[in-house]
């Protein structure tokens, strides 16, 4: 099988994906969920005229003008209003949030006013129609679309929901994704390696991809090199409902690479194995229609953890958007490269990077001096990824590149 472009394979791994079924969650469950159905407001918000500074609820006069000094007849606060008839020229003492009397005209700062008698109030700036006075439904009103089908409920999405008297969603379900390492030279982190082994990174990272894009990661652990072994851990997999099943390591051609093989075995359909970009050629994509008639989709990771983790990004987290009804974004920008890159081969090359602002307020990016897809230690220092389109030509310090933010 010859090389797919990115573009190519990345269309390939989403097509006929859909979200996941929907389901009602609690609003003490709801954050972080995507809703399914638009939410609308079941109460109207103001509720009341209501005051939004501290000071006096004024009634003009008949001809509309205010006397200078005003006498107090009660008070309305915050859950407890005046029940009284305000009478023209009288003022109450008012707070913030506090209901205004119907018959009021304005609310007056206390700032601007002076007491002159336990119930005389003289004011001593002028007094301007209306102000301070947040009307009944000036934030919403019953029945108004507050959020729409797709919303992410992020903390003002939920505080909208619950002051419009909101306290459950239909929402997506979080996907399931299954993460499976392979190889028998790994180890937990947990246990002292052997003089040929190495500890296991891969699932942790990809489940942390996972757990942010609102999905569930189940950790299947470590399955060594062995074609039994495999086959039974992925047939497993994706009879527990599962909707991903991510395999780290195994996708290369090697003779202990044997995950292709299990795939095939357990009736996974492959579209691609082979990805024309730098790192994570032997990603692999496939999917299975299970006899419940719900399709699995299966992703072969690379064991090379920056491999690894660069593909999650490029290929595992669109997958998840799709499936919690989202659309894929990357956030792609043009940075002045400030060294001189060589010319690129037939392959398109996520270099890892560091970008910053200059002092001329520019975005700038700097590629890593080592970009071997075994460490680790550059890509965490590495906030970007510098995106080397298939036989680029040579790039100068000061031209414009492609970069991929990722954080």
């Amino acid at each position: 099988m010859s090389l797919l472009p990115v573009a190519q394979a990345l269309t390939q791994l989403l097509s006929n994906v859909s979200a996941t079924e929907t389901e009602i969650v609690d609003i003490k469950e709801a954050g972080g969920r995507t809703l399914s159905k638009p939410v609308y407001a079941k109460r109207q918000q103001s509720p009341f005229d209501a005051s939004a500074m501290d000071g006096y609820a004024l009634r003009a006069l008949e001809d509309g003008s205010y006397p200078n000094i005003v006498k107090m007849i009660g008070e309305s606060a915050a859950g407890k209003r005046f029940n009284g008839s305000l009478g023209y020229g009288e003022c109450i003492r008012i707070f913030t949030g506090a209901p205004v009397p119907p018959e009021a005209t304005a609310i007056m700062m206390q700032e601007n006013t002076k007491k002159i008698a336990d119930h005389e109030i003289e004011l001593i700036s002028p007094v301007i129609e209306g102000r301070h006075i947040r009307k009944a439904g000036l934030d919403f009103n019953i029945d108004e679309l507050l959020l729409e089908t797709g919303r992410t409920l992020d903390p003002v999405a939920l505080a909208l929901a619950a002051s419009s008297g909101n306290s459950s969603f239909s929402v997506y379900r979080p996907a399931r994704v299954a993460i499976l390492a392979t190889g028998n030279e790994l180890v937990t982190p947990d246990q002292t390696p052997g003089p040929d082994q190495i500890i296991s990174s891969n699932s942790y990272g990809i489940g942390e991809i996972v757990r942010q894009h609102g999905a569930q990661a189940i950790d299947l652990g470590i399955i060594p090199d062995n074609l039994e072994a495999l086959t039974h851990a992925i047939s497993t997999a994706i009879e527990d409902d599962i909707d991903v099943l991510v395999i780290s390591g195994g996708a290369s051609v090697g003779d202990h690479d044997l995950v292709h093989k299990a795939l095939t075995q357990c009736g996974i359909q492959m579209d691609f194995w082979k990805i024309a970009m730098r790192p994570g050629k032997p990603l692999m994509s496939g999917r299975l229609t299970t006899q419940a008639k719900k399709t699995v989709q299966v992703i072969g990771l690379p064991g090379n953890p920056v491999s690894s983790l660069v593909c999650s990004y490029l290929f595992l987290s669109p997958l998840l958007a799709v499936l919690n009804n989202r659309k894929p974004h990357y956030d792609i920008r043009n940075a002045l490269l400030t060294a001189d890159m060589p010319a690129n081969d037939h392959r398109q090359d996520y270099v890892r990077a560091l970008y910053e602002i200059d002092e001329d307020d520019r975005l700038t990016v700097t590629p890593l001096p080592v970009q071997d897809s075994s460490m680790l230690s550059f890509l965490a220092k590495a906030n970007a990824l510098i995106i080397r389109e298939p036989e680029a030509a040579a790039a100068s310090s000061g031209d414009r590149v492609k970069i991929m933010m990722l954080r």
